[in-house]
């Protein structure tokens, strides 16, 4: 069940999958193509969220910040990243991309595309 989110992806309301924050994390990066977990109030994350769309993407965005278990999974996903900066994240077919600077990084130097075509979320 997919919810609109403004003019990019879809947010999913986070399942009751387990009380386990890293197995939540995990499973739910793992749904779809393109995962972003963020902020609804990040300017980072909004960027992320538009360079997806303005690529043609539609990412599953799980907005931390409205999940009631939010906050420890936004702590899992800090120690997954080794920093404080916990938000934007991003995972392409269930592989933990990282942050806004591992985003951007791949999208300039040319390997962003490659892995959203790999795991099916561009055809062209």
């Amino acid at each position: 069940m997919h919810y609109q989110v403004d003019s990019w992806g879809y947010h999913m309301p986070a399942r009751s999958i387990g009380s386990d924050p890293m197995e939540r994390v995990v499973k739910l990066a793992s749904e779809s193509a393109v995962v972003i977990f963020s902020l609804s109030s990040c300017c980072m994350c909004h960027a992320v969220k538009r360079l997806f769309c303005g690529m043609g993407v539609n990412p599953t965005v799980y907005e931390l910040d409205k999940d009631p278990r939010g906050t420890d999974m936004e702590r899992t996903l800090m120690r997954l990243l080794g920093n404080s900066q916990a938000v934007p994240v991003v995972f392409i077919g269930g592989k933990l991309i990282g942050a806004m600077d591992r985003v951007m990084g791949s999208h300039i130097n040319g390997t962003l595309v490659p892995l959203l075509k790999e795991a099916g979320a561009l055809w062209l």
